[in-house]
């Protein structure tokens, strides 16, 4: 069978699966549709964590950064898997032991102000928009290489798609579609792995096999170096990224991942406080399974696609090369007119833009702007694609690359849907309920909860079909926001008595502005002239990805010295803050 064929069997099986399971969880109460009755076991949370958590970032994008940047990628392992212990270790119990739906409510609650409560509410919006704008391309990606549509109408079923289980199911139907997609994903992560690296090495485990040799004895990581080399890129396994650059961009992905509205959230659903500090430890065994097999990944497909389009004639490319070439996410322009493929260092075009052949109805060859004359290679390739295209380079049967696509779609959706949520909680309980209408009905609250998702899913939408220039690095970016706004808001409002409202307020506007400035200036440009500024401008050498580290530390230093300078919190408050700490049941262990 074709691999579209493939492609419609098991996307259709699966996105049946989570629809029934949608209906069977159908969510009856407010309290089923925020943290999903409260009732979800570790082992189900955990798994349905590490779905939300493991976005089309991870399942598409991050194998493809590492196997372009090479050890540079490496800061996205380390802090993506090193922000799942902060959050075990210093949030997630304290959290569900305050036991409040949102973000937003645990901050207008201990910072017993409405102000703030808003302030969290923009600073959730911010962070979950910007990180949804990538998912919904995600799914636009996959959909058009896969059911041959256009990336916008693939856009558009990916939206109807969540739409159907993040209206009916609330985080209930959520969290079990959660755990279906987690077993599909992962399921379609490993088996091409455990293929290609079974081809290449002789070894199963891919993550021995990214350390073996190759045919003729060479180390796989070696033969990559000297591809590498040959071709005048730096050695795959060489960083050029500062020490502290690393540092920042390591912390700022590990402080973002514990500030994340739709992950917190997730710890309100089990129904003890031990339950959440045990399936944030599940959540890690899950995701480490995937993070641990991406390097594995971006090295066996680093090396298969230099080998396949290295001097080959145009003529004779594989299929794979011109299917994704007609989706626009591969260019070949022949510069020295000898019909061969030449991929060496440097750019092969600028912009984006493939050129619609009208005569094949296909897109071909882009554009060359003068700024890429100079350079000899004539290839360029879209790193998204790495994971999606290695089946088909590696030349494995045609229902292995139908598998990635439904795992993509699978990564893609439960983020999505997870976001969504966090998205609608805050409009419709932290704004309307708390705030503008305290005497709604439980019904009134959930139809203000499912309509705000619609208005969301079609934000998310209309990003995802107009994509802002920096969609690739947009989910680390969304990362910072929650760096610089989020986490010390809570870290402070759980181990700081003395921590007030106004310092609290001060730090997260202080903090989430000043990111949001470093962003547009360094990314897109916007401020300051037209192009995003060189590298040489950056502050301390931060690259955008890690500013949220600085920014993040000038939220604590502004919201201490606040805070210190302006009256205390109520004793009330203080007594909160004293008593979340103290583990359940010590209490009682006393008074005996």
């Amino acid at each position: 069978m074709s691999v579209q064929t493939w492609t419609w069997i098991l996307v259709g099986i699966t996105f049946a699966l989570y629809f029934g399971i949608a209906i069977w969880a159908r969510a009856g109460s407010t309290k089923d549709f925020y943290v999903a009755g409260g009732g979800v076991s570790p082992l189900a949370n955990g798994m349905a964590t590490a779905a939300d958590w493991m976005s089309a970032a991870s399942f598409i994008s991050m194998a493809g950064i590492i196997s372009f940047t090479g050890y540079d990628g490496s800061v996205y392992l380390m802090g993506w898997t090193g922000g799942y212990v902060l959050l075990a270790l210093l949030l997630a119990p304290y959290l569900r032991k305050f036991g409040k739906f949102t973000v937003p409510d645990f901050i207008g609650d201990r910072y017993y102000s409405n102000t703030a409560r808003t302030v969290a509410v923009i600073c959730a919006l911010l962070v979950s928009f910007t990180y949804v704008a990538g998912q919904m391309r995600g799914v636009g990606v996959v959909f058009s290489r896969f059911l041959e549509v256009d990336i916008n109408l693939g856009v558009a079923i990916g939206m109807a798609i969540v739409l159907v289980f993040a209206f009916l199911g609330g985080m209930k139907g959520i969290t079990y579609t959660q755990v279906a997609q987690y077993c599909v994903l992962i399921f379609a992560f490993m088996v091409p792995a455990f293929f290609i690296s079974m081809q290449m090495t002789g070894n199963i485990i891919p993550q021995l096999g990214m350390g073996g040799s190759v045919e003729g004895g060479e180390l796989l990581l070696d033969k990559l170096d000297r591809l590498h080399t040959e071709l005048g890129f730096k050695e795959y396994t060489d960083g050029s990224k500062s020490t502290w650059d690393v540092f920042a961009i390591t912390l700022a992905l590990m402080v973002g991942t514990a500030g994340l509205p739709h992950v917190i959230v997730r710890f309100f659903t089990v129904p003890k406080v031990k339950d959440a500090r045990k399936s944030a430890g599940l959540a890690l065994l899950f995701i480490a399974i995937l993070y641990t097999t991406a390097p594995a990944i971006a090295v066996f497909a680093r090396t298969n696609l230099i080998e396949t389009v290295r001097d080959t004639e145009y003529a004779e490319v594989p299929a794979w090369f011109k299917n994704w070439e007609d989706s626009g996410l591969i260019a070949w322009t022949d510069k020295n007119g000898d019909g061969k493929i030449q991929y060496v260092a440097g750019g092969a075009i600028v912009g984006k833009k493939p050129i619609f052949n009208e005569a094949r109805g296909t897109y071909g060859e882009r554009t060359i702007s003068n700024a890429a004359t100079d350079s000899p290679n004539e290839l360029y390739v879209d790193r998204d694609i790495m994971v999606l295209a290695n089946p088909e380079i590696a030349k494995l049967p045609n229902w292995v690359i139908a598998l990635v696509a439904a795992g993509g779609l699978a990564a893609a959706l439960s983020t999505a849907a997870g976001l969504l949520l966090v998205i609608s909680t805050s409009i419709s309980h932290d704004l309307i309920k708390k705030q503008i209408k305290p005497d709604m009905s439980e019904k009134g609250e959930l139809w203000a909860a499912r309509i705000a998702i619609l208005g969301a899913i079609i934000v998310a939408g209309y990003f995802g079909m107009n994509p802002p220039g920096f969609v690739a690095a947009v989910v680390a970016l969304a990362f910072g926001l929650a760096a610089a706004s989020f986490f010390p808001a809570i870290i402070l409002g759980i181990f700081d008595k003395r921590m007030n409202k106004q310092g609290a307020i001060a730090g997260m506007i202080v903090g989430i502005t000043l990111m949001l400035f470093y962003m547009i200036r360094y990314k897109t440009g916007l401020i300051g002239g037209f192009d995003p500024r060189p590298a040489s401008e950056w502050w301390f050498g931060t690259s955008p990805e890690g500013f949220g580290t600085i920014a993040m530390l000038v939220n604590v230093i502004v919201s201490v010295v606040v805070s210190r300078l302006t009256p205390a919190p109520p004793q009330h408050v203080q007594e909160i803050v004293e008593n979340i700490r103290i583990p359940s049941g010590a209490g009682e262990a006393h008074s005996h």
